[in-house]
C-alpha cells in the first residue's frame, strides 16, 4: 500500500477521541464524542480532521435545538493524541 493510500484511509476513519497538550495524563485536555459540554447542554458530536484547516475540528450538538455547531479547532502545531473507533 503506498503512503498516499493509508493516508487517505487514515483520513477517513472516525476518531473516538482527542486529546491535546504536552502531557496526556496530568496536563491535557480530552474529548470524547458523546461527551457532555458547557453546563449539560451540548454534547460533542463529531470530531474530524480538515484538510482545508489544517486542523482537528470539534462539533458540538445543542440538545434543546439538535443544531451541530463548530465548538473548537486545533491545529498541527499543538500536541495530539488521537483515538479511533474499531468496529469488528
Amino acid at each position: 500500500m503506498t503512503l498516499a493510500r493509508q493516508e487517505n484511509n487514515f483520513n477517513q476513519m472516525e476518531i473516538r477521541k482527542i486529546s491535546i497538550g504536552p502531557d496526556y495524563k496530568s496536563g491535557g485536555m480530552h474529548y470524547l464524542v458523546g461527551q457532555s459540554v458547557l453546563n449539560g447542554r451540548h454534547t460533542i458530536h463529531l470530531i474530524k480532521y480538515s484538510d482545508a484547516h489544517d486542523a482537528y475540528q470539534i462539533y458540538i450538538e445543542d440538545k434543546d435545538e439538535q443544531e451541530v455547531l463548530l465548538w473548537k479547532q486545533f491545529n498541527a502545531t499543538m500536541p495530539i493524541s488521537l483515538e479511533f473507533n474499531i468496529h469488528f
